[in-house]
C-alpha cells in the first residue's frame, strides 16, 4: 500500500513549492494524508487553490486533521463545510478499505507539553483541552479494527523528531505525554507535521513516525507500507 502525505503548505506561502512538488511525483498513492498547516492564518479559500492542484493528478481518498494555523471552530467547521472533497479529522477515526485491506484513520491537531505564550493567554482550559484529547486519541486507536492503524496528527506527538529545533521549545512543539499514550495503543505507523527543522523520521519503540513537512522534506513524502514500516533488521529480512 502506497500512503502519499505532506503537511504546513501554509499557503499561499509555500503554495508554489507545492505545485511543483505535484508536479514532480509520479506515484499512485492509495491514500494522500494532510497533517495540518495547509494554509495559512485561517485563510480558508485557499483550500481551493489545494484542491485545484490535486485534480487530474490524484485520485484516491484525501484524508485531513488541522494544524494550529487552522484555529477556532468556526473556521474548521466552515473548511468542513466548504470542502467535502477532503475527509477532515478532528479527534476522530475514520475506516477505509483499500484492495483487501481496512485501514484504521485517527486524525488530532495534536497535543502540546506547555501552551504556547499565545495560547496561555488566549485559549482558556487549553491545558486540560490537552490533556482531554491525548486520552480521547488513545481511546479512538485501541478501539481501531482495522489491518493497519495510522495516527494522522499535527504537532509532534515525541520529542524524538524534534532534534534541530530549539531543545527549550520542545514543550511548545510536541507532546512526551502524547508519546506515552502512543506507546500503548501501538499504532502501525504516525504522520505529523509543524515542526520545520526537526527530523524526518523517527520510532516510538516499534512504531514508525514520520514528519512530512513540505519544506522540510522538499517533496510529497510517500510511505510504502510494506517496506518503510519495518524496524530494524527486519527491514533486510
Amino acid at each position: 500500500m502506497l500512503i502519499a502525505a505532506t503537511s504546513d503548505i501554509h499557503s499561499p506561502m509555500y503554495y508554489e513549492n507545492f505545485v511543483r512538488a505535484l508536479d514532480f511525483f509520479q506515484a499512485k498513492p492509495d491514500l494522500f494524508l494532510l497533517a495540518g498547516d495547509i494554509v495559512d492564518r485561517g485563510n480558508i479559500e485557499e483550500y481551493r487553490k489545494i484542491l485545484n492542484a490535486f485534480f487530474g493528478k490524484i485520485s484516491c481518498p484525501i484524508i485531513a486533521c488541522f494544524g494550529n494555523s487552522e484555529f477556532g471552530k468556526e473556521t474548521t467547521d466552515r473548511i468542513k463545510e466548504k470542502y467535502k472533497e477532503i475527509i477532515f479529522l478532528e479527534d476522530e477515526a475514520i475506516e477505509i478499505s483499500v484492495g483487501d485491506k481496512k485501514v484504521g484513520i485517527v486524525g488530532s491537531k495534536g497535543s502540546l507539553d506547555r501552551p504556547t505564550y499565545w495560547q496561555s493567554k488566549n485559549l482558556p482550559g487549553i491545558e486540560e483541552e490537552y490533556a482531554r484529547r491525548i486520552e480521547k486519541v488513545k481511546k479512538l486507536i485501541l478501539e481501531l479494527k482495522s489491518d493497519l492503524k495510522v495516527f494522522l496528527v499535527h504537532y509532534s506527538p515525541t520529542y524524538k523528531i524534534l532534534e534541530g529545533e530549539n531543545i527549550n521549545a520542545y514543550p511548545e512543539l510536541g507532546s512526551e505525554e502524547m508519546e506515552k499514550a502512543l506507546l500503548e495503543a501501538k499504532p502501525n505507523l504516525v504522520i505529523c507535521g509543524h515542526a520545520h527543522k526537526g527530523r524526518k523520521q523517527a520510532w516510538i519503540d516499534s512504531i514508525p513516525l514520520f514528519n512530512v513537512g513540505l519544506m522540510l522534506n522538499g517533496k510529497i513524502v510517500l510511505i510504502d507500507t510494506e517496506k518503510d514500516l519495518k524496524y530494524g533488521l527486519e527491514k533486510f529480512l
